[in-house]
């Protein structure tokens, strides 16, 4: 490994409070998240808890600002995300190792989100010319137009698999509209949160972006607000549901992205070992399987089904755990002991249920990460489509294999869960991959790649979602269509 040290690196950083109208406040109720760092055990530091009272102000800033970002050319807004990405990319080194250590996600991967969020940010500002309306002309002296206008002030709530990147990267479809933004930053993994609060004090006006941090009752607070015209939603199934409930008491325009038991399918004609590496890597187990588009299912052809187990177990225990702050790591620990005790669970409930343990199933051995919470890469062999396994998402690094022989019976599988978020497709006969791209109850579907690609849109299908993001489509949903009907 790079470098020799197992003790948790100095974050040189102290959150100075909630990110309120360009200044820092102190909460309200003065009461406290404690961030954990999930490889130790140990308190990393702590975050105000804001409560409705301080939700009231973060939007009462939001929406005070709101006319004069709106007001502004579209290309004067897209200078500020522009500014934002340059500060993103020199912070970049320091974000990364906030993410890996407040997280647990190998550093690696953190890397690869500044990358991805500065892109971000670049793209939206590179798509706000193309904010249009429509004429239509009937009859002489007659028009008819459309605009597209934002909505106002926006929530965006956020989940811990990718801290920083989803807070900055989930408001620019939003900013760059014209709508001013409240975040609330992940109650897991908070700091990085408030490190973009820093970054956005240097570039946006006051009140342009405001960030909190707290609990679900923070959350509740933001969606339910009066002032807060529409919501953006990552996180779990079960949350987005109480989300979409409390938005529709105000009849909110929301985008929820939600959770996934996403299946990779091989083909008979595939290669066991590549198809191997393309369901571990599609697994993203540097952010130790907590990842809403893993590929947790694992439906292989019955003629490829011992090869390809065979490979999946030499791939999943050549990964290397360790302290993800270290170049080393390719995988970390799970970010929250209750999250760690979950997969546990999962694990033990996979083993009762009779399905066969291939390896992993338990914690590392190594002595340095015996205080934290890691669990080893997990697969599982004669696995039944209706174990616990093989149908509910376990945000985890909990691999679950199916054999299969009849191509409908293999879709009937695939699609017999709640969710539809992704599918993976591992075959070099495209008739059959587009036949079953087709049938899949999916919204995103890979064939023989995996990794979500910046302007394609993303979200699922079924309980895995509403609506599209990190996409053209993601910019026009910040606004609504006004219709103008002229005669002169």
């Amino acid at each position: 490994m790079a470098a020799s040290t197992t003790a948790a690196p100095d974050l040189a950083f102290e959150p100075r409070g909630l990110f309120i109208g360009g200044d820092w406040v102190a909460a309200h109720s003065e009461r406290i998240i404690t961030s954990i760092n999930p490889s130790n055990g140990e308190v990393l530091g702590a975050v105000p808890l804001a409560d409705e009272r301080d939700v009231d102000r973060a939007v009462a800033a939001a929406r005070a600002a709101f006319p004069a970002w709106a007001a502004l050319p579209v290309t004067r807004r897209a200078e500020y995300l522009c500014r934002l990405a340059d500060a993103v990319e020199r912070n970049a080194d320091h974000l990364a190792l906030m993410d890996a250590v407040d997280s647990g996600n190998a550093i690696s991967g953190m890397r690869g989100d500044m990358d991805w969020t500065a892109d971000a940010l670049r793209y939206y500002a590179g798509l706000v010319t193309e904010i249009k309306g429509e004429t239509m002309s009937r009859e002489q002296g007659h028009l008819n137009v459309t605009l597209r206008q934002p909505y106002g002030v926006v929530a965006r709530i956020n989940p811990f698999n990718h801290p920083f990147r989803f807070c900055a990267e989930k408001a620019a479809a939003a900013l760059a509209a014209g709508n001013t933004v409240v975040i609330k930053g992940p109650e897991q993994a908070p700091l990085s949160s408030l490190r973009l609060g820093e970054l956005c004090a240097e570039v946006f006006p006051p009140g342009v972006v405001n960030i909190v941090t707290g609990d679900g009752g923070t959350g509740s607070a933001l969606v339910r607000h009066r002032d807060v015209a529409r919501v953006g939603f990552v996180g779990s199934v079960e949350t987005g549901r109480i989300v979409a409930r409390q938005a529709a008491e105000g009849l909110k325009e929301v985008t929820l992205e939600l959770g996934g038991k996403n299946p990779i399918v091989i083909f008979p004609d595939a290669d066991p070992a590549q198809a191997a590496a393309q369901a571990v890597a599609a697994m993203n187990m540097n952010r130790q399987g907590q990842s809403c588009s893993s590929t947790s299912r694992v439906l292989v052809h019955r003629s490829l089904h011992e090869q390809v187990r065979a490979e999946l177990v030499r791939a999943a225990a050549a990964i290397p755990i360790g302290l993800p702050w270290l170049d080393g790591a390719e995988m970390g620990p799970i970010v929250s002991r209750p999250q760690f005790e979950r997969v546990l669970g999962y694990i033990e409930s996979g083993q009762a249920q009779g399905a066969r343990l291939l390896t992993g199933g338990g914690r590392p051995a190594a002595p340095e990460l015996a205080n934290g919470f890691f669990v080893e890469p997990t697969v599982f062999d004669r696995v039944q489509p209706e174990m616990r396994i093989g149908s509910e998402e376990i945000f985890g690094p909990v691999m679950s294999v199916m054999s299969w022989s009849d191509f409908d019976e293999m879709i009937e599988v695939a699609n017999g869960v709640m969710y539809g978020l992704t599918a993976s497709l591992v075959t070099n006969d495209f008739g059959a991959a587009m036949r079953a791209a087709e049938r899949l109850e999916a919204g995103y579907v890979w064939i023989n790649s995996a990794g979500r690609y910046l302007g394609a849109p993303y979200g699922g299908w079924k309980q895995s979602g509403i609506g599209k993001e990190e996409s053209f489509e993601e910019l026009l949903s910040f606004t609504r269509v006004k219709n103008i009907n002229m005669r002169w």
